[in-house]
């Protein structure tokens, strides 16, 4: 699978090419700002890119403008954004186009390489991947929706934004996988949204809503 990887401390850069070449990936490109991030992605097109949202020159969001831009030039490139803090401006940015094959996650996930690496992973197969943090704000907001949730249908909540399957959020919460089901119907119900076997439907749907 291969990798166009954008970090621009040097150690953090390096120790992330180590770890995602231990796990079998190719690493196409490894930069260290928005200009060469874009050019990059559009050169090499890659299975996934792995990107830190604060680049030079602007140190702002430059990572994250350059990944959307190369998204607008091939639709549907995957891309996981790495950021030191939560925003939910860049986690509705990057969802705004609907289609999926994006991550956003707080870099400490990166010290937990099982983690980091299925959310990479799962990125690049065309799932959505949001950070537990950026889904309990979302989901902790007041509303009259989420008020009307039970602490279960919360739980189930919090796990299926995260983008988890039925199975895993059964094995997780010690459910069966037609108790999930019965929740997420409930919770689609609750909604106003149609129900979806679809995990990254769903979850943009899910998304879609919490950020209204």
């Amino acid at each position: 699978m291969r990798v166009v990887l954008a970090e621009d401390l040097y150690l953090l850069r390096d120790g992330l090419v180590l770890l995602l070449r231990s796990h079998g990936f190719e690493i196409v490109a490894a930069v260290d700002n928005g200009p060469a991030l874009l050019a990059a992605l559009i050169e090499h097109r890659p299975d996934v890119a792995v990107v830190d949202v604060r680049l030079p020159p602007s140190h702002t969001d430059e990572g994250l403008q350059a990944a959307l831009a190369a998204r607008r030039e091939v639709p549907g490139l995957p891309v996981l954004v790495l950021s030191q803090h939560v925003e939910q401006l860049y986690a509705r940015e990057l969802l705004a186009d609907g289609t999926g094959a994006v991550g956003y996650l707080l870099k400490d996930r990166v010290f937990n390489a099982d983690q980091f690496i299925d959310a990479v992973r799962r990125v690049a197969d065309g799932g959505t991947v949001m950070d537990p943090s950026v889904i309990a704000k979302l989901v902790s907001r007041p509303s009259a929706s989420t008020g009307d949730l039970t602490p279960r249908e919360r739980e189930v909540l919090t796990l299926m934004a995260e983008g988890r399957s039925n199975t895993a959020i059964a094995k997780q919460l010690h459910l069966s996988e037609s108790a999930v089901g019965k929740h997420i119907a409930s919770i689609f119900a609750k909604f106003n949204l149609p129900v979806s076997d679809d995990d990254n439907r769903r979850v943009l749907a899910v998304l879609a809503h919490l950020q209204r």
